[in-house]
């Protein structure tokens, strides 16, 4: 599931950009996050919602809404840590993609589709399957992307059931 180590790029500022590209290429979304943390394989970044959002599952998420996201650039997912004002954790979300690409300045991901909501007490839904039968007939996922997409997916819901970091206190 994972590729050999790699060291992180140099980095010319704490200000990365987060490009989400759609298996053919297309930008899906785009937002500037700040490093937290780097170091190995896992880059944490912290963003926030520049603009108000409704989001047909999380309900509304307002402008300002922080969040710590979780980059691991060998593994096919991410997670992202939704805050309350008082920073505690309202939930996680995670998203199965291809490994993001890190050169320093922006971290590039293909998005997968499939997504997993998890609440603070660790329970989880496993959402947008549909979704990625769907795009994986559309843009012709390969047997490979498909086998991997699914040990990602049980990897992560293996971590939330565990919970195993990130699903657990932040000890930075």
């Amino acid at each position: 599931m994972s590729r050999p180590s790699q060291s992180p790029p140099a980095v010319a500022s704490n200000e990365v950009v987060v490009r989400v590209l759609k298996h053919d290429g297309s930008e899906h979304r785009r937002w500037r996050g700040r490093i937290a943390k780097l170091e190995a394989n896992l880059l944490v970044l912290e963003a926030e919602f520049d603009a108000d959002v409704s989001h047909h599952l999380l309900g509304e998420i307002k402008r300002g809404t922080r969040l710590i996201e979780y980059y691991w650039l060998d593994r096919w997912y991410n997670v992202f840590r939704f805050l309350h004002d008082d920073g505690s954790t309202r939930l996680y979300y995670c998203n199965i993609n291809k490994p993001p690409v890190f050169d320093g300045q922006s971290l590039t991901y293909i998005d997968l589709d499939i997504d997993v909501m998890v609440r603070p007490d660790c329970s989880y839904e496993v959402l947008d399957r549909d979704e990625f039968e769907a795009n994986a007939e559309r843009y012709g996922y390969s047997a490979e992307e498909k086998a991997k997409a699914a040990g990602a997916l049980e990897e992560i819901l293996g971590r939330i059931q565990s919970r195993e970091f990130p699903f657990q206190p932040l000890s930075f």
